[in-house]
């Protein structure tokens, strides 16, 4: 049974910074619930004023750990922060296997801080597919910053450009992290690198690695970002606050640059064109149940329609649909 939502009310308490509404307001982004176009219109005016911050790295190298340490940086600097803290999806549920609190036990104790669990449900990357939306909501409610903190699946992670406007890439040493992350294309997406628990042997190789392969990967056009190497030990809480400052500057130069509002407005696109796409499977399982896309197969298996053809007919039939 679907519940009634008073979208109103909802959508003022959310934007109030009320953490039972925000609950909600994600939930029923994670549900998909038939009131959530009629929330998104209402805060679509309220969007764009936080940073969202992209946290990847390799299965072990301390994400949460390393999460919680920037998000208590942050608030040492006055920022209201939420996580999402996207978990593997239950075989049996569907919903997020680890719980949010259990991950980030002090970053949930501080009322200035907002941490949920989104689950993949299966969506390969290392990210929710309801992620776009919840950090819409996560923004219009007031945080000034919004991290993305995603599973580790490995090369996959590359997905998480398409959601931050900063990208933090973490790996440690021992892990042969270098060249994976060479392989994975996960040097080009990322803007900030942190080798994390530095304290173990091979960190100097680790850093002088990557800060070799970045600066060949590098263009030389002028006030580029020169994208950053920091040693940090999340545990130890060395190179938290370098982290924080590296994220913070490239935040300034992607407003300096313009670059921000492209990169905004590339994701916007990204998002626009996936509930297209999710529409247009919709009404195409629609056509499928009714019939008329078998029957649209069986000519193309009888000779009697060619697949291009076929399809030009699925999507007239569609559009005639929407008329």
């Amino acid at each position: 049974m679907i519940r009634h939502v008073d979208v109103p009310v909802l959508v003022e308490q959310t934007r109030a910074g009320m953490p039972r509404a925000i609950g909600r307001a994600v939930s029923l982004v994670d549900d998909q619930h038939p009131a959530l176009r009629e929330i998104m219109a209402a805060l679509a005016a309220h969007t764009g004023g936080a940073h969202v911050i992209g946290i990847t790295g390799a299965p072990g190298v301390g994400k949460s750990t390393t999460t919680n340490s920037i998000v208590a940086a942050l608030r040492r600097r006055e920022k209201r922060v939420a996580v999402l803290a996207v978990d593997p999806s239950s075989p049996f549920s569907g919903g997020a296997l680890l719980g949010d609190r259990i991950r980030m036990e002090e970053a949930a104790g501080d009322p200035g801080v907002y941490v949920r669990s989104l689950a993949t449900r299966g969506h390969l990357g290392g990210l929710s597919v309801s992620a776009p939306q919840a950090i819409r909501v996560l923004d219009a409610a007031g945080f000034d910053v919004v991290i993305v903190e995603t599973v580790g699946v490995g090369q996959s992670e590359v997905d998480i450009v398409r959601l931050a406007d900063t990208t933090l890439v973490l790996l440690a040493p021992g892990m042969g992290d270098g060249i994976q992350a060479a392989k994975a294309g996960i040097l080009e997406i990322g803007d900030v690198f942190v080798v994390n628990k530095a304290d173990r042997a091979g960190a100097d190789a680790t850093v002088r690695d990557l800060r070799h392969m970045i600066q060949m990967g590098e263009g030389t056009a002028p006030g580029g970002w020169r994208r950053p190497v920091v040693r940090a030990s999340a545990l130890e809480g060395t190179g938290v606050e370098e982290t924080a400052d590296a994220v913070t500057g490239h935040l300034e130069w992607l407003a300096r640059t313009g670059t921000l509002r492209r990169r905004r407005t590339k994701r916007a696109g990204d998002e626009v064109s996936g509930l297209a796409l999710a529409q247009l499977r919709a009404r195409i399982g629609d056509l499928d149940a009714a019939g008329s896309l078998p029957a649209l197969a069986a000519r193309v298996v009888d000779g009697a329609l060619d697949p291009y053809a076929a399809a030009d007919e699925l999507l007239a039939s569609i559009g005639a649909g929407t008329g």
